[in-house]
């Protein structure tokens, strides 16, 4: 197998604080000795675990990156034990586009892993991180939204690991998020997925759904930046003692689940998609979530679109304009955590 082309313009195993770029090659009509320009930076100090932080995987989605801007600026080297690798944007191309898509070569980043040393540049950024970045993480956590597309309660989710020390982990790093929800999640649109990779290494994963659609709230910002700071304190890499909900006067985390094909919902017909039920709100099984509406038929009722089960409204869809298809709501069930192992 060829080696992959990505470089780095810092060392990654150096002590202090180093800010750069990931290099990779590239061409194209103006420029035949290019090079896309990944910001990285790596803080390190004394022994201690390693965290890989990354946002921008899809490129529509900002409050990951604007925290992961944040916290590369503020944090100097004697606030760390180990090391923290900090990646704000993933998928450059999709992030300047704001499109969640490469718009260079068309690829989801996030249905590309293990990725190819030789592939596209959305398949090269995959192999590099499975083969270089993973290996040397111990944390690895990957912030999303629902883009353009979908809207989220905000919260930090993850997947139903088999090993259980891994999966205690885990739970512990979603809860230090200290978000109202902790989500339970499948994969129902195809595999590839990055913390399915770093998963399968043994590294303890923690992602997010900060909210979606073209508006990022402050309150979402600021939940996206005290969570991911509280996550590295509640590891012991960021100084500073990690505080719960219970500290903040909250109740306890919600864990909800959506693992079944039925508890996401998607429009039987293209057309204009009302939401009925604000997003963390209960609802029963049969009860409308939302109905499409048809402007070529203004005689037509509209279709409504049912929950399967009960459960919480935990995403829904942000556009109007609606495909056939189109996922339009998520409804994830509660979950007693006693069972989560």
């Amino acid at each position: 197998m060829s080696a992959n082309p990505i470089y780095s313009t810092i060392p990654l195993d150096a002590l202090g604080k180093q800010l750069g770029h990931l290099g990779v090659p590239y061409s194209h009509n103006l420029g035949g000795w290019a090079n896309l320009q990944m910001p990285i930076a790596v803080i390190a100090n004394g022994k201690g675990p390693t965290a890989l932080v990354m946002a921008g995987n899809h490129g529509d989605e900002y409050p990951g990156p604007i925290a992961i801007l944040k916290l590369m600026r503020s944090i100097a080297p004697e606030q760390v034990r180990g090391r923290i690798i900090l990646l704000p944007a993933l998928n450059v191309f999709a992030v300047r586009a704001a499109t969640r898509l490469s718009p260079w070569d068309g690829k989801n980043l996030n249905r590309s892993f293990p990725g190819k040393p030789d592939g596209t540049l959305t398949e090269q950024v995959a192999h590099y991180l499975t083969t270089t970045l993973f290996p040397m993480a111990d944390i690895v956590i990957d912030m999303h939204t629902g883009g353009r597309s979908t809207d989220f309660y905000p919260c930090a989710h993850m997947h139903l690991v088999p090993d259980l020390a891994q999966r205690r982990a885990m739970i512990a790093g979603t809860l230090a998020w200290n978000g109202d929800f902790a989500f339970l999640y499948t994969d129902i649109a195809g595999t590839g997925l990055l913390p399915v990779e770093a998963e399968s290494q043994g590294k303890i994963v923690i992602t997010t759904e900060m909210g979606g659609s073209e508006n990022v709230t402050a309150a979402v910002h600021r939940l996206t930046q005290s969570g991911l700071s509280n996550v590295l304190r509640h590891f012991g890499i960021l100084q500073g003692k990690a505080v719960s909900r219970a500290d903040l006067g909250l109740s306890p985390t919600r864990w909800v689940q959506a693992l079944d094909r039925e508890d996401y919902r998607f429009a039987p017909e293209s057309g204009l998609y009302e939401n009925l039920v604000t997003l963390g709100e209960n609802v029963k099984r049969g009860q409308p979530v939302g109905q499409i509406h048809f402007l070529e038929r203004p005689d037509r009722d509209p279709v409504e679109v049912v929950a399967n089960r009960e459960g919480v409204l935990i995403a829904t869809r942000a556009p109007t304009v609606v495909g056939q298809g189109d996922c339009v709501a998520c409804i994830a069930s509660e979950v007693d955590p006693r069972v989560l192992g």
